[in-house]
């Protein structure tokens, strides 16, 4: 998703572009090395209450947040956007620092949420799946192996299908997917509640 950035950012300004590939390309790793950082942190303050995570359910509410995010993208991001980049005046040169900051700043205003969100989906599944310890790896190859076929997945839908649409297009496309995993897990959780 973070990838997607300069692309959304290039419609948002027109001639006023945000920089250069090889920032773009650093800042998508400093958004996602820190992602990591506060996953692992959620997961542990999550991981000293188990009580609060019983549930599939309790996946729904932040899929929810972050598929409705993800839908609105492509209307809070231009004026987002312009506002980052137009604060420099157009008389004169944007400065260096600015340069690597203003893409940072983007991309972490833009896509922290939803990417936050769905990379703390895996971790929270193991812990809901694993109910001993003895199971905790079977369980998280399982998990991960379907995360890897869905990214595998995504990639052809991404070069294949997704390809022809528009960006907005995507951006709705994906956060509608988000929005459906939110109500699909509902439903699951209730269907299995029944089941016991």
């Amino acid at each position: 998703m973070s990838g997607l950035l300069p692309e959304v950012i290039r419609h948002a300004i027109g001639s006023r572009s945000l920089y250069g590939a090889s920032e773009s390309f650093g800042v998508v790793t400093l958004v996602l090395l820190v992602l990591v950082l506060l996953e692992r942190e959620a997961l542990r303050v999550a991981a000293a209450r188990p009580q609060r995570l019983a549930a599939l359910s309790a996946v729904a509410a932040p899929l929810f947040v972050a598929g409705l995010v993800t839908l609105l993208i492509p209307d809070f991001t231009p004026p987002l956007v312009k506002a980052i980049v137009m604060r420099h005046p157009l008389d004169q040169d944007i400065p260096a620092l600015w340069k690597k900051l203003d893409p940072v700043l983007g991309s972490t205003l833009v896509f922290f949420l939803p990417c936050f969100v769905l990379a703390v989906i895996s971790p929270y599944m193991i812990r809901l799946a694993a109910r001993r310890l003895e199971s905790v790896g079977t369980i998280s190859g399982l998990v991960y192996a379907a995360s890897t076929v869905g990214s595998i997945a995504g990639v052809f839908v991404s070069g294949y299908v997704l390809i022809d649409l528009s960006l907005s297009a995507i951006f709705r496309v994906t956060g509608g997917l988000i929005l459906f995993l939110a109500g699909l897990s509902l439903v699951m959780d209730r269907r299995m509640a029944r089941e016991r």
